[in-house]
């Protein structure tokens, strides 16, 4: 099987390094460099194997096509368009979050 590229948005970005930062100012380096490790698993897995995140979320917001992807070990969770090309990642939000907000409005604090 053929990976594709995982190409993350902007707002996916900023995720990432929200939670980078959030561990960062904890004083947990080690849990910020597992997340990192977790993240990249998680991008080389929806890269390999996109089709096997689940739909769960394409239902409950109205976004046909949208597939997730748990972190291991971290309660975070990767969201996903399966493209021709490329794996396009929107979003790496927190599972405690409100997910439908935070999906549809980025400016959410």
């Amino acid at each position: 099987m053929k990976t594709k590229p995982v190409v993350p948005r902007s707002l996916a970005n900023r995720d990432v390094d929200d939670a980078i930062e959030y561990d960062l100012n904890e004083g947990a380096e080690q849990a910020a460099l597992g997340f990192l490790d977790a993240l990249e698993q998680a991008y080389a897995h929806i890269g390999r194997y996109p089709a096997t995140g689940s739909p769960r979320y394409a239902h409950d917001l109205n976004l046909p096509g949208l597939l997730s992807w748990p972190l291991t070990r971290f309660p975070h969770i990767v969201f996903y368009l399966e493209r021709p090309e490329y794996t396009d990642v929107w979003r790496g939000l927190h599972a405690s979050r409100n997910i439908p907000v935070w999906m549809h409005d980025p400016d959410v604090i």
